[in-house]
């Protein structure tokens, strides 16, 4: 049961993970008290915006009291112009659940029913069609909000069991009527900040787990180089005083305690200070981290806000017009993220490069005992290079580009959408190069036999080669790296850390 505008981050996780969504009944009275007075201020006749007006830039154009239900019928049609390859199921799922926490807080003059519909199409598995391009983050993510609601109405395309249909098919195979909208209910539909939100989270909670994966690979790495976990002792982190820092060093301190590997060289070594990828781990990925939780504020906020325009309130049958629809916060937060995703990556490809450079790593080159006859894993460097500068490109924010819309009226826009929608393939390359760094140091503790590592580095050597054997002559490699990528996105890499989230 989730209650409308009281939604955890744990929560948005577990729909994004295919949860079910089933909203508190108590909303509806709140929701039949702003539709009531949406049919009061429809009596009174005073022009109210996108109730009996046009939209946009048309405004001040007056709609008759016979046409309202045409109206939003008609901003249903005419928004309906995304283009590109459909948002992903969990994302489109994720944006509905979205949409329907905000109409159900009783400011949007939506009625119960509607809501019901929304709630219906999501626990029967019946989900839009939503071409991924259009929106420009303001006002609200208009064209991908209206192929949510033209499925509503029996428009568009609808995906059900795996299935691309006509929506009219998939409502009639659920059991489902096609909507009627009210007044003010397509616009209320149609404007907002779900399907930015949506993709933010999506890339927030996948970037967590690619985060919490390279903390294990970057401990283990650290290990393999024979590195010093000196400068992780928690008063060096103390004296700085962010918390994400402290937080990076204790969790990098719990995976090396125990190492026979480190304890092999606390004597004698002649090195001092281990480069900057094994040494400002906790520097490095703390202001990730810290990063990481400033915008899982802010997407919660968002989340549980509401964004559309007008705005009712039904104490006194008002309809204030506002800017709740710009996504700029949500386009702030996927720059954010864009760059704390691309710095991971960067940290992890780094260490790669360390481990199978012999004169840094003191290993044998490319972590292959025959090297020149076998290749090892040098290529698998390159594909990691390739990974970061790619992430790298993509990483340039989206925020601080703006065209105005709408014949200047919407005059200055957040690009939110495409800035949150880059952050799961930014996710995913940065995924994969974690995952390439888990076999680089695995391969590489292979070498330090008898000794091992810490208790809970060895748990992730196993996991690792349940998967993937150690590497003792060229072999199609490309099978491994897959391997490797799904215990990253899987979450099999991180379950020894501990206090890492956000």
């Amino acid at each position: 049961m989730i209650h409308a505008g009281e939604v955890s981050l744990a929560q948005w996780r577990g729909i994004w993970r295919g949860g079910a969504v089933a909203l508190d009944p108590a909303c509806n009275s709140v929701v039949e008290a702003s539709a009531a007075a949406v049919r009061r201020i429809v009596a009174v006749g005073a022009p109210v915006y996108g109730v009996n007006t046009g939209f946009g830039k048309l405004a001040s154009v007056r709609i008759e009291a016979a046409d309202l239900m045409q109206l939003q019928r008609n901003i249903v049609l005419s928004h309906s112009v995304g283009v590109g390859e459909p948002a992903s199921i969990e994302a489109t799922r994720l944006m509905m659940a979205l949409k329907l926490t905000s109409l159900a807080q009783g400011a949007s003059g939506v009625r119960p029913e509607t809501l019901a519909m929304i709630e219906a199409m999501l626990q029967r598995g019946l989900i839009p069609v939503v071409p991924a391009q259009g929106s420009v983050g303001a006002s609200g993510d208009l064209a991908p909000l209206a192929h949510m609601a033209a499925a509503m109405i029996g428009l568009g395309e609808v995906f059900l069991d795996g299935a691309r249909m006509p929506a009219a098919a998939g409502l009639a195979q659920v059991g489902l009527t096609p909507a009627e909208l009210q007044a003010k209910e397509g616009l209320a539909l149609l404007n907002g900040t779900q399907f930015s939100c949506s993709y933010a989270l999506c890339g927030l909670f996948e970037i967590e787990r690619v985060f919490q994966s390279a903390l294990v690979t970057g401990a283990l790495s650290t290990d393999a180089a024979r590195g010093s976990d000196t400068p992780f002792d928690p008063r060096i982190h103390a004296l700085r005083r962010h918390r994400g820092q402290i937080d990076v060093a204790a969790s990098l301190r719990a995976l090396l305690a125990g190492s026979q590997i480190r304890a092999s060289h606390l004597i004698n070594d002649p090195r001092v200070q281990d480069p900057y990828c094994l040494r400002c781990q906790p520097q490095v990925m703390g202001a990730c981290l810290d990063l990481m939780r400033q915008v899982a504020r802010t997407l919660e906020d968002e989340a549980n806000g509401v964004t559309d325009n007008p705005l009712i309130f039904a104490a006194d049958d008002t309809a204030l017009s506002g800017g709740n629809f710009h996504a700029e916060p949500v386009a702030f937060a996927a720059d954010m993220l864009a760059l704390a995703v691309c710095e991971i990556g960067s940290l992890a490809e780094r260490r790669i490069a360390m481990l199978v450079d012999p004169a840094l790593s003191g290993l044998p080159a490319f972590l292959t005992s025959h090297p020149g006859l076998n290749s090892g894993f040098m290529m698998a460097q390159v594909t990691a290079a390739a990974l970061v500068s790619e992430n790298k490109q993509r990483a340039y924010p989206a925020s601080v580009d703006s065209i105005p819309t709408s014949a200047n009226q919407e005059d200055h826009v957040s690009m939110a959408a495409h800035g949150a929608r880059r952050l799961l393939p930014m996710a995913r390359n940065a995924a994969n190069v974690v995952a390439i760094e888990a076999l680089a140091a695995c391969q590489a503790c292979d070498f330090h036999a008898p000794l091992r590592s810490s208790p809970a580095l060895e748990r992730v050597r196993a996991a690792i080669r349940a998967s993937v054997p150690h590497l003792d002559e060229d072999r199609y490699f490309h099978d491994d790296l897959a391997a490797a990528e799904r215990l990253v996105l899987s979450g099999e890499l991180c379950r020894d850390v501990e206090g890492i989230g956000l």
